[in-house]
């Protein structure tokens, strides 16, 4: 039977297939890190009270990096290159989603609207992250050294989630409720067509690591087009949507060190 859990099982018992599933994600979350770290540097005068959030995000983002690695280390495996066509970050940066890369290397403060696009940017995928990370805890929970990573990552991405919406409702309320609408719309329905697009580049990737069969493939490929379908449909609007969290302040310590992998 073919399910998530399953996929994922596979996955992790190849060296292979695990080292290019870690260094994809290793790779993602220090881009995040460096991304965050620049913008907490940039923030406008107004704004300093959220840029120590900024750098909690940034260093959580950095740790899951350093986790990823440990992981890797433990099975006695070096980070491979990441594959531009599945690098999720690095697309994103390239279709214009979020705050440019040129911008952030700028020694020039960051303004109000471009704080904005950074949070609508970061609700989006954050709320990814958020759930994928769910279906790796619900999977992997009692996996001796996956399911610390995935538990504390996955923590960790509830919060940040939980950041966006209370900076993004509190910008909303200053006056700029419309613009966050429109940068948030334009954020999910550039993301879920991304998201594809890497998920197909992964698992083809994958496929050819594990050697899957062609009927394999091509289910797995049909599945990843109807979750699209159906984002592209309705369920990008889960992104744009804001509530006060219950996690109030969800980013207002320092980090939590990472665990230790033996």
């Amino acid at each position: 039977m073919l399910s998530a859990r399953s996929l994922f099982q596979e996955i992790l018992d190849n060296d292979e297939s695990f080292r290019l599933f870690c260094s994809i994600a290793a790779s993602g979350e220090s881009q995040g890190g460096w991304e965050n770290a620049r913008i907490a540097a940039l923030v406008p005068r107004s704004e300093r009270g959220l840029a120590p959030k900024i750098t909690r995000h940034g260093a959580d983002e950095d740790k899951h990096g350093r986790i990823f690695h440990a992981l890797l280390k433990k099975r006695g495996l070096a980070a491979v290159p990441v594959p531009a066509d599945t690098d999720y970050t690095m697309i994103l940066e390239r279709h214009g989603i979020g705050l440019a890369h040129d911008r952030l290397r700028a020694d020039r403060p960051l303004t109000v609207p471009d704080l904005v696009t950074y949070l609508a940017h970061s609700r989006v995928t954050e709320q990814r992250a958020a759930e994928q990370m769910a279906l790796l805890r619900r999977c992997f929970a009692d996996h001796p050294d996956v399911g610390r990573a995935v538990r504390m990552i996955s923590g960790d991405e509830d919060n940040h989630l939980a950041y966006c919406h209370e900076e993004l409702l509190r910008f909303a309320a200053a006056g700029h409720g419309r613009t966050i609408q429109r940068t948030l719309r334009a954020c999910a329905l550039a993301e879920i067509r991304i998201y594809r697009d890497v998920s197909l580049a992964v698992m083809a990737r994958m496929g050819r690591i594990l050697g899957w069969p062609r009927p394999k493939s091509a289910l797995l490929a049909l599945g990843i087009h109807a979750v699209y379908a159906y984002e592209r449909a309705a369920g990008w609007r889960r992104m744009v949507s804001l509530r006060m969290p219950e996690r109030r302040n969800a980013l207002g310590g320092p980090a939590a060190p990472a665990p230790e992998f033996a």
